[in-house]
């Protein structure tokens, strides 16, 4: 099952777990660039990199999915980019918790929450980054 099979509400966990998988999977492939960028001093040290990165980031997809779920199911909503907006934004104030900062948090939250919003926008709305015009 893709994210967008179920409507926003429904699937909680088969939603979050897709959230945590698209998460964990960037955070791997950020972590494998970051390693070879700045080279490690041992093996142990990219070890630790690697799993810093990819459980953060697993953990910001896994916050995000059910947030936006729950928030879907309080307001009773469906297709609404307030919930994606909620659930980016919650994902971002975890980012500042764990940067121990005020200013990305709030920059991540604002950031995050705007781009799920346009996302879930664009998906409702047939939006496209390629291909040829529609006439």
């Amino acid at each position: 099952m893709g994210y967008w099979d179920a409507a926003d509400g429904e699937e909680c966990p088969s939603k979050t777990w897709a959230t945590t998988r698209i998460g964990a999977g960037i955070g791997l492939v950020g972590s494998a660039y970051h390693i070879v960028a700045f080279q490690p001093a041992n093996v142990v040290d990219a070890a630790q990199r690697a799993a810093n990165g990819t459980l953060t980031m697993a953990a910001l997809g896994a916050i995000f999915g059910v947030t936006t779920c729950l928030t879907a199911q309080i307001r009773g909503t469906e297709d609404d980019p307030l919930n994606y907006f909620i659930g980016g934004c919650a994902s971002g104030i975890i980012l500042g918790v764990r940067a121990h900062s005020y200013m990305t948090g709030t920059s991540a939250c604002l950031g995050l929450g705007v781009i799920a919003a346009l996302t879930k926008m664009g998906k409702m709305e047939g939006w496209r980054l390629s291909g040829p015009p529609k006439l």
